[in-house]
């Protein structure tokens, strides 16, 4: 070894071997339990930075340990390569998303090799590619076969800066996560998929989902949002007609003092009277313009309009007022909510705000009883015995809850119902750069535009070649319209004129099922070869960000079971263990973006430091969950420790090369393997619990104690020495590869340190025999000891005698008292 630490001298050398000797390909071990690791697959808009590193770089510490651990490791890596980041970009520069794309590829790659990541390049997906896509196609058609897939007008977010349709999940406060376009509400056909079908499979398998964070588990129980309630009818006088309501509170219903509908509900219209027409056609055209989130917002003001109908209570016959307010939406329930003032903290602003009558029908079980609701000052909102409820009242909420229930089912006026929070997937964009949707439409075969697939044996319907100027979308036309030779096609039941559905599926179907094209990405017959499927699903560990809980990590939840419907999947759930990485800030605190231009290239990191550096640093700055700031001072602090280690091994190599020795380990030999053994044991456990930042402080503290036992000088020193440092290149393997391996082939290594198993620790070196003693002369620190754990006092005190500081330190000075606390210290008090 030289004796300067040159990693740009030794890492690409250790790359391109592992690349030669395909040392990281599944498959490998047949015989070998299997661990399935993956990181979610990088959408390459643009540069890596180092939030990237960290995300897959704590996968590739988990393949290579686990690999060491003796399993078959399937690492795999791919690219989201469609979507509208990409088609963005081209517009914007003028570069064709597929040029823009290829090249953001081949970017990403080679700064992922030059940090050493530990894929099996053998199985890369590129969801861009005809081949890959031609499988969204196929998952389409058969879903549309089982009534999983259909067409749709509804009322969607469109995005005014995309020009497209966007997904829920994609608004964040009124405007859109891509591009901070504002979103509105817009009404037009679209095509979904029935996920809702799933809801209660998707929230009661939450959970068995032991090993997700709770926060991502959490999240998607409230998307998916069961309610448990009832659904009764209201009577509208006056009209051959009757308002559907859901509550999950139908106990409440004896203290209804009006019901409200969603401003575009179907009976509005019909209901209202002429003398209110005018202010609720004002007031539902003003709610029109506004988006979902204008309306529902935090802190947005409720309000509303009465329409001059009444509707009977059906358990009272009390007329009531029937209102439109901006907090009902038609998509949710019913679109009709009946409105309990006194219980409800909602209903009861909007009941004083517009002078509505509020009666308390609900005591608290126990304690003061609320005033009437003229004095009420706030809703009472929780569980307890009815009052002024007729044959109802003294019941518990509980009761009344079940027999109402049972009533309205009983007299055909209702019935107890479940709804759920979750809707439709509406995934169709009016974009290019998407997978586009295998169906045609024939006037002749298909009046009503239906859709008519197309034969699988066609598949895949390619994306066609389109000039760059053209994927500009102006008004929402898709981009696909415009290109006539490829909208005009043959009908495939009549073989006449037909078109072609311009527009595409959202990227987030290609993510759905990635992860199991990974398997056998080459497979011709079907997505992916269901023998590998039994071999390497689920998912053992998989790492990404929490923002996409209620997004990727539901859909894919969702796809999941349809793969397994169609017989391609043996499992539920994707994946066993979630890993949700922390952010990486810049240097200006913010969240390390291109769109705050505070970010630090890999490369930069990797070309001044070496990759081991920007490993190292990454997995040391905090715990994979939280957030860190980016500090050069602490990248050059790491760079330091790596020299060390570098250092250790170079001094010690030649007298290692012959240090061989046969005999028991004692003294200073002795404590040389304990240190390594010590390390070696809180290394593997750290990584065991997911403390990497833990593991590579052990790692620092073995290192400082092995140079705090000075240089070897006998044989057994000197063999216990180089047997440290071999222990050291290992616990190093998964988190800095290349200096491990560098040091392992140094010491007499013919593998690659990833490709050895993992050593087992010798219980008898961790176990503290000897334990330091700190010395104290009235209270000052001057020396430190080392004597077995079990020494009784007499023996403490006549080792720190003995020491020469010690001495020196109570030379000419009489005694007074002797201070002893057991296995930490003892002090001298001294005049």
């Amino acid at each position: 070894m030289n004796e300067r630490y040159e990693p740009q001298a030794i890492e690409g050398k250790w790359q391109t071997r592992w690349d030669d000797a395909g040392i990281f390909r599944a498959g490998s071990r047949p015989g070998a339990p299997k661990k399935y690791v993956l990181e979610m697959l990088p959408y390459p808009s643009g540069k890596m930075h180092m939030g990237h590193v960290r995300n897959y770089l704590l996968g590739d510490v988990y393949a290579r340990y686990f690999r060491m651990k003796g399993f078959d490791v399937l690492h795999p890596m791919g690219w989201d390569a469609l979507g509208l980041p990409a088609e963005n970009a081209a517009i914007k520069d003028g570069v064709h998303p597929a040029v823009r794309t290829a090249e953001n590829i081949a970017s990403f790659k080679k700064e992922i090799k030059s940090l050493g990541y530990c894929y099996d390049w053998d199985r890369e997906v590129n969801t861009s590619d005809p081949e890959y896509y031609r499988w969204n196609q196929w998952f389409f058609i058969q879903m549309l076969e089982r009534g999983l897939v259909y067409r749709r007008f509804s009322k969607v977010n469109w995005c005014t800066g995309c020009h497209t349709v966007i997904a829920n999940e994609q608004v964040k406060d009124g405007v859109c996560e891509r591009c901070d376009s504002p979103v509105v509400d817009k009404e037009m056909p679209e095509w979904a998929f029935r996920i809702t079908r799933f809801s209660q499979e998707l929230l009661d398998a939450l959970d068995t989902l032991k090993e997700w964070p709770h926060r991502i588990t959490a999240a998607q129980r409230n998307w998916i949002g069961r309610s448990d309630g009832a659904e009764a009818d209201f009577r509208v006088q006056g009209h051959d007609t009757a308002l559907r309501v859901f509550t999950t509170r139908i106990d409440t219903i004896f203290g209804c003092t009006y019901v409200v509908l969603a401003p575009d509900h179907e009976l509005v219209a019909q209901v209202t009277t002429p003398e209110r027409r005018a202010e609720v056609e004002a007031f539902a055209k003003r709610m029109a313009a506004q988006s979902k989130t204008e309306r529902l917002g935090e802190g947005t003001e409720k309000e509303g309009v009465f329409t001059g109908a009444y509707a009977e209570n059906p358990f009272t016959g009390q007329a009531v007022p029937i209102w439109i307010a901006n907090f009902v939406l038609s998509d949710y329930g019913t679109g009709a909510v009946m409105s309990v003032p006194a219980h409800d903290e909602r209903d009861f602003a909007f009941a004083r705000k517009y002078s509505l009558p509020v009666k308390v029908v609900i005591q608290p079980a126990s304690g003061d009883k609320l005033p009437p609701g003229d004095k009420l000052e706030a809703a009472y909102t929780e569980y307890g015995v009815l009052e002024d409820s007729g044959a109802y009242t003294g019941q518990t909420s509980e009761q009344a809850r079940q027999a109402m229930a049972a009533l309205l089912e009983k007299d055909g006026k209702g019935k107890a119902t479940v709804t759920y929070r979750q809707k439709d997937w509406g995934f169709s964009r009016q974009r290019y750069w998407g997978t586009p949707i295998p169906i045609v439409y024939c006037e002749k075969c298909d009046p009503d535009r239906n859709g008519i697939p197309v034969p699988v044996a066609q598949l895949p319907v390619r994306l066609p070649e389109i000039d760059t100027q053209a994927v500009l979308t102006g008004k929402g036309e898709p981009p696909l319209a415009k290109v006539a030779s490829w909208v005009n096609t043959s009908c495939p039941k009549c073989g006449g004129p037909a078109r072609r559905e311009a527009e595409t599926m959202d990227t987030f179907v290609d993510s759905c099922w990635y992860f199991a094209r990974y398997l056998s990405p080459h497979y011709d017959a079907a997505p992916f070869d269901p023998k590998e499927a039994q071999r390497f699903l689920p998912v053992d560990i998989y790492v990404g960000g929490p923002e996409h809980a209620v997004m990727h990590l539901l859909y894919f939840r969702f796809w999941t079971r349809v793969m397994k419907l169609l017989g391609l999947s043996p499992v539920d759930e994707p994946v066993k263990r979630l890993i949700t990485q922390g952010i990486v800030n810049g240097p200006d605190g913010r969240k390390m973006s291109k769109r705050w231009g505070n970010v630090v290239a890999p490369a930069s990191i990797v070309q001044k430091y070496g990759a081991d550096t920007a490993r190292a640093y990454v997995l040391f700055a905090g715990p994979p969950e939280r957030d860190f700031d980016w500090s050069d001072e602490q990248v050059e602090g790491v760079y330091r420790f790596l020299k060390r280690v570098w250092a250790l091994a170079a001094t010690h190599q030649a007298a290692a090369a012959g240090a061989t020795h046969d005999g028991p380990y004692e003294g200073k030999a002795l404590e040389i393997l304990r240190a390594a053994h010590k390390t070696l044991k809180r290394v593997g456990e750290a990584i065991e619990r997911l403390s990497f930042n833990t593991a590579i402080a052990g790692i620092m503290e073995g290192l400082n104690a092995l140079y705090a036992l000075g240089t070897p000088e006998t044989a057994a020193e000197k063999a216990a020495m180089a047997e440290a440092v071999r222990l050291l290149a290992v616990v190093l393997t998964p988190f800095t590869p290349h200096i491990a391996d560098e040091i392992a082939e140094a010491y007499g290594s013919k593998d690659f340190t990833v490709a050895q198993s993992w050593p087992e620790f010798d219980p008898a070196l961790v176990v503290d025999d000897v334990i330091p003693y700190a010395v104290q002369v009235n209270g000052k620190l001057r020396a430190e000891i080392r004597v077995a754990a079990d020494a009784a006092e007499a023996d403490v005190r006549a080792a720190a005698e003995a020491d020469e500081k010690v001495q020196v330190a109570l030379a000419g000075k009489t005694l007074r008292k002797f201070v002893f606390v057991p296995k930490r210290l003892v002090n001298f008090v001294a005049t």
